[in-house]
């Protein structure tokens, strides 16, 4: 599936725009099979996007929800990913405690990896040596070119065997938690929300420039990707 970029006129539009978009997959997926899986990411944007999808009417029965990313803190911490997510989506849902699945922050990142790896596998029977694979998966870009918590010169870039890691940004001084390359390329479908003109240069690299995946993170699965942004990220294609 050949990538497809939607133009839209604001941050806002793009935002509802991609969460109107999870809905019907999500719709699609359960009606096929029964349950959805979706695994999603933090940002400033797509608070913006929980915060509409909070206020849709969609039934949320039998969708199980997934981090992409996590940074290594206790989960009512203000960095939290989970926390902005609760704040703005499943504190005004109606969840069964069990759809919900965070990455444990507060954890040792590698404990806290190997952990949220197994959880995965449990609830998506996935097989010994198989990698899961979600219906649905949200990422975001950095100015950086960087999806999820791999940034540019990981060397987890090139791990296409694991699920998650802990990884620590030296820029940021920071640990996180982090789905790996080979499920993010498994995914079903894959939706990437980026706006703001700090992105357009990424957004260029990753969609026009050479293929360098150390260099450009977000190239991984890019090709089959559903690209919501705003005319600011997209002022340079």
């Amino acid at each position: 599936m050949p990538p497809t970029l939607l133009i839209n006129d604001s941050a806002q539009a793009a935002a509802e725009a991609c969460g109107a978009r999870i809905f019907e997959l999500l719709d699609t997926a359960r009606e096929a099979r029964g349950v959805a899986h979706l695994a999603v990411s933090g940002g400033s944007t797509p608070r913006i996007m929980f915060e509409w999808m909070a206020r849709q009417p969609f039934d949320w029965s039998r969708v199980y929800l997934f981090q992409v990313d996590e940074r290594c803190v206790p989960p009512d911490h203000e960095l939290s990913n989970y926390r902005m997510m609760r704040e703005a989506l499943l504190d005004k849902l109606q969840l069964h405690p069990d759809q919900m699945h965070r990455m444990a922050g507060e954890l040792d990142p590698a404990t806290a990896a190997a952990q949220y790896s197994d959880e995965i596998r449990r609830v998506l029977g996935t097989a010994p040596g198989e990698t899961p694979v979600f219906d649905v998966i949200h990422r975001g870009m950095g100015p950086d070119a960087h999806t999820a918590s791999l940034f540019p010169g990981e060397p987890l870039i090139e791990d296409r065997a694991g699920v998650a890691a802990a990884v620590w940004n030296e820029k940021l001084q920071q640990h996180r938690v982090t789905l790996l390359p080979a499920v993010l390329e498994a995914g079903l479908r894959s939706l990437c929300l980026a706006c703001g003109a700090d992105k357009a240069e990424a957004l260029w690299n990753v969609l026009r420039g050479e293929h360098d995946l150390k260099r450009f993170p977000s190239q991984i699965a890019a090709d089959r990707t559903e690209w919501f942004v705003d005319h600011a990220a997209a002022s340079r294609l």
